[in-house]
């Protein structure tokens, strides 16, 4: 079989013209080829974009959950907790003894230093008058007695310790072996594991029951 280079016909200027329709015609192969490529790449691109863009909506919305349920869960009210009239409960500054009707006090007139409430834990007992100021400032005051177990004091005392506005110490005279007190809030509980402590905390660390939110916890009496 005669090839087309050896024919009779076949001239210089038709092997130029082979040669150019070969150039051409692989040019248009990597074209293709390329336009495949960005079109893969375009596609996987937008993918990751959309799978990203849903992953931060997912995230946003999460979050929103998260804080409405936190928001509906602080204006529900706490099983066994006793509440005051806010506004039955005097404010003013005094420099003596302050009788109270409640072991300890939820509110009241309170000596014009507060205790400092800054995560505070205090092994001795604490005059009311200066934990009454700090809870005026948005404090969780967290209180027990000598039947409270060490393991749940410890824990308590760990929780306090990392929370700021505030601060714990032995109460003789209270009625239960471990209380939490806040301005007009007051919660009796057996444990330091019961899930009430943390929806405490979580409600009234400078909740809206506070008179002076936005008060320093710091810089106040340090105790002994």
């Amino acid at each position: 079989m005669t090839s087309r280079k050896n024919s009779p016909g076949y001239t210089k200027n038709n092997a130029a013209h082979d040669r150019r329709a070969r150039i051409e015609a692989a040019r248009k192969l990597e074209a293709a080829r390329e336009r495949r490529n960005r079109i893969v790449t375009i596609g996987i691109s937008g993918v990751v974009v959309a799978g990203l863009v849903g992953f931060g909506v997912y995230v946003i919305n999460q979050e929103n959950a998260e804080e409405k349920q936190a928001v509906a869960e602080r204006k529900e009210p706490i099983t066994g907790e006793k509440v005051w009239d806010a506004k039955k409960l005097t404010a003013n500054h005094v420099k003596g003894a302050v009788s109270y009707p409640d072991k300890p006090p939820v509110g009241g007139d309170h000596h014009t230093n507060w205790m400092n409430c800054d995560a505070k834990v205090y092994k001795e007992p604490i005059p009311n008058e200066n934990a009454v100021h700090s809870m005026e400032h948005g404090a969780v005051w967290v209180t027990y007695t000598d039947k409270a177990a060490k393991a749940d004091v410890e824990k308590l005392e760990k929780k306090v310790g990392k929370t700021a506005y505030s601060l714990m110490s032995p109460y003789k005279d209270q009625t239960g072996p471990i209380m939490l007190t806040a301005w007009g809030k007051q919660l009796t509980v057996e444990s330091a594991d019961d899930p009430r402590v943390n929806k405490f905390f979580g409600k009234y660390v400078l909740g809206e029951q506070t008179p002076e939110k936005g008060a320093t916890c710091s810089g106040g009496v340090t105790g002994k």
